[in-house]
């Protein structure tokens, strides 16, 4: 390859003379209108680029693959094959020569010197190799400013641009633009004139026929087929157009196409006209069209643009649109039937779970009554007794509903499962029964889960009950732990965050269940057992109680072959030997002399209960039933050591409010919160200060006690 250059005076420049590059731009259009093939016309466009330019440099044209992310090779008459070859099919990218970089970037880029661009790093030898030692890339961008390619001067020697080598550059660029978006535009309306012959030629030698069948489609159609003009007029529409807007042809004749037109379609239509009067053709667009008497449809159009004219074809979609709107509604009026079927189950369920319990305490106290007014005292620990215990599983019961809604108080902790499920084994053995055999298959290196123990316990035990239903005649229950990493396309379909978990299976071999059924065996209340042997709140506790602590719980089950439910909880990395054994509590002590508490309480039966419990253990009460209240006595001269407030609390200030205001006068205070449920928007967990404690209702009494003397001991 030889490149000619002068060595006494600078290379000379390309020329920016407005005739060559309107010479050039004749030249090629007329080349691609006579049918010839674009490389060829692409090659000859930049001989005459070179010839121009007194031999002084190379170029090349690279194009734009189908698939957006290469370049190929278009022209380049002068540069050796060996390197067109080398470069065909190199990517759009950053550090891709001036090519790959100018057509990844979409403007021009000028390497002076490839010798130390970092731009020709992968590609310097390539480039050297030939003695191409300055290249200029400009990308050719279509009128949406979409790129075609690049076009790209070579030079032997480092060099930069001037004023007039860019004023060049531009208009060659230009006019390859112009000569690639003609070819382009040429083989879509040879495509076009390919498929209207194609469908024409079975009737060319029945022309009389065939106009017949012409007529008889426009008439009959009903589509709204129109003819307007490159300007947008109607010339000519069909009777379709009468029988769906209203509108005659004698109407309509003349007027702009755009004028039927929805206000807010008017811009989406000028861009149509603009590239079908460019012989684009638009298979589909949609719109609103105006009918006579003023109202609107949606028709969805196609545009095809032959000689002067424009030939549209709409199909009017109103009625596909108000059968989606229809379908929408009554999928919406379905999923409230759903949601009231499953509030009704829920209330059902509820009403007779408590109804059962309600009669328990009412009619223990009820005897109560009667035997202390006949004086006779025997039986009242007895009836004291099924109160208590009637009480105790109506809290469970509440508990078990908050675990499914996501609202019980949680005390999440770093937790080994490892060590939690073998210190369970001898009482889930025992729970399960002799005739099931009970296998504990703990992870290698297990990582700690962050979660409230006594709920993973309960949760073992509920999947441990169930799987030991399924297996009347006996069988294995096999509890796994592992670790999992959840990878972000995994964690979409199970409703996770990607990142580490720590997960524990309970698996049986019983007699598993039909997709239908294990389709809802997180339902609240559903359940398979007979009346009277389960509340159907088992697992739903289970799915809650792994939802609210970041986690997920999933049931597989097949007929046959047994159930799974695999529950997912997130790491936290905790001490090996940490077990997590809960202490029990000591008896609580006496209170010291003087030491008081302010109670907060609405409801007045626990407030007094709460009230009398303390005053025994020697303790000064102030009481307040609201917030307002609390505020005055927190803000008197009063000895207080520890404040026991309700969080729901009526008046307008609740409970963490309270609390937060007592802190600016006593910033000391102990303060013991007691709620019903985890109101998420008030009580946050992770912002309870130093100090703060909470205690969820409904609690032992020796419970509060604990917590009231731990605290006061620490005022």
């Amino acid at each position: 390859m030889k490149i000619l250059t002068s060595p006494d005076q600078s290379p000379a420049g390309i020329t920016s003379s407005p005739y060559a590059s309107i010479e050039r731009e004749r030249r090629a259009l007329r080349a691609i209108a006579l049918g010839q093939p674009l490389n060829a016309v692409l090659d000859e466009l930049l001989k005459t680029v070179e010839e121009q330019s007194d031999q002084h440099m190379l170029t090349s044209i690279l194009i734009v693959t189908e698939d957006g992310k290469h370049l190929k090779h278009g022209a380049g008459p002068s540069l050796p094959a060996d390197y067109n070859a080398a470069i065909d099919g190199i990517p759009l990218d950053e550090g891709v020569g001036s090519c790959g970089t100018g057509a990844k970037r979409g403007e021009p880029v000028y390497v002076a010197d490839i010798a130390n661009d970092p731009l020709w790093k992968d590609y310097r030898e390539l480039a050297l190799a030939h003695n191409l030692r300055a290249c200029w890339s400009s990308p050719i961008k279509d009128v949406d400013g979409k790129v075609l390619g690049t076009f790209a001067i070579y030079y032997d020697a480092p060099r930069s641009p001037n004023a007039d080598d860019l004023n060049a550059i531009a208009q060659i660029t230009q006019t390859v633009s112009l000569a690639l978006e003609r070819y382009q535009l040429d083989q879509k309306q040879r495509q076009t004139e390919n498929e209207l012959r194609f469908w024409n030629s079975s009737l060319e030698s029945q022309v009389e026929a065939r106009v017949r069948d012409r007529d008889r489609s426009w008439k009959h159609s009903p589509d709204l087929l129109a003819v307007v003009t490159s300007q947008g007029e109607i010339e000519n529409i069909n009777p379709a157009w009468e029988a769906t807007l209203g509108w005659t042809e004698a109407e309509l004749r003349g007027r702009r196409i755009s004028e039927l037109f929805d206000d807010g379609d008017k811009d989406a239509f000028d861009a149509v006209m603009r590239k079908v009067n460019h012989a684009i053709p638009i298979f589909r667009f949609e719109n609103r069209i105006r009918l006579k008497d003023n109202s609107y449809r949606s028709v969805s159009w196609s545009a095809v643009p032959e000689g002067a004219n424009v030939y549209f074809s709409g199909r009017d979609i109103q009625p596909d649109k108000d059968a989606a709107e229809a379908l929408a509604k009554a999928e919406e009026a379905l999923r409230l039937t759903q949601k009231m079927e499953a509030v009704g189950q829920l209330s059902g369920g509820l009403a007779h779970d408590f109804n059962n319990l309600l009669a328990g305490v009412s009619g223990s106290l009820e005897l109560i009554h009667r035997r202390i007014q006949q004086g006779r005292h025997a039986d009242l620990e007895r009836y004291i007794g099924v109160a208590q215990g009637a009480a105790r599983r109506a809290a469970a019961l509440t508990q078990r509903l908050l675990a499914f809604s996501r609202r019980q108080t949680l005390a999440p902790k770093p937790i080994n499962l490892n060590m939690l499920t073998t210190d369970m084994e001898e009482m889930l053995s025992r729970t399960i029964g002799p005739s099931v055999e009970l296998e504990i298959i703990g992870g290698v290196g297990l990582w700690g889960a962050l979660a409230d123990q006594s709920q993973v316990e309960n949760a073992l035990l509920n999947l441990c009950i169930n799987a030991r239903d399924a297996m009347p005649d006996g069988g294995r229950i096999t509890i796994e732990t592992k670790n999992r990493t959840i990878e972000e396309r995994e964690a979409m379909g199970m409703g996770l965050s990607k990142g580490q978990y720590v997960q524990f299976s309970v698996r049986d071999n019983g007699s598993g269940m039909p997709p239908e059924v294990a389709a809802r065996a997180f339902d609240p209340f559903f359940t398979t057992k007979p009346i009277g042997m389960g509340t159907g709140l088992g697992l739903s506790m289970v799915y809650g109680f792994a939802q609210q602590s970041g986690g997920q719980a999933v049931i597989h089950s097949k007929v046959g072959e047994g159930t799974v439910v695999c529950v997912w909880l997130p790491r936290q990395d905790l001490p090996q030997e940490a077990s997590g054994v809960p202490e029990m509590a000591p008896a609580p002590e006496p209170a010291a002399d003087g030491q008081t508490v302010l109670v907060v309480d609405d409801e007045p039966s626990v407030r007094m209960l709460m009230t009398d419990v303390l005053e025994e253990e020697g303790y000064t009460v102030l009481i307040a039933g609201d917030g307002q209240e609390a505020l005055k006595i927190l803000r008197s001269a009063r000895r207080i050591d520890a404040l026991v407030t309700d969080v729901g609390l009526p008046g307008g200030l609740n409970g963490r409010q309270v609390a937060d205001a007592a802190r600016i006068h006593r910033p000391s205070l102990e303060i013991l919160f007691v709620t019903g449920y985890a109101e998420s928007a008030v009580l946050n967990h992770d912002s309870l200060e130093s100090g703060m404690q909470v205690l969820t209702k409904p609690f032992d009494l020796d419970t509060l006690l604990h917590r009231v003397k731990g605290m006061v001991e620490t005022a």
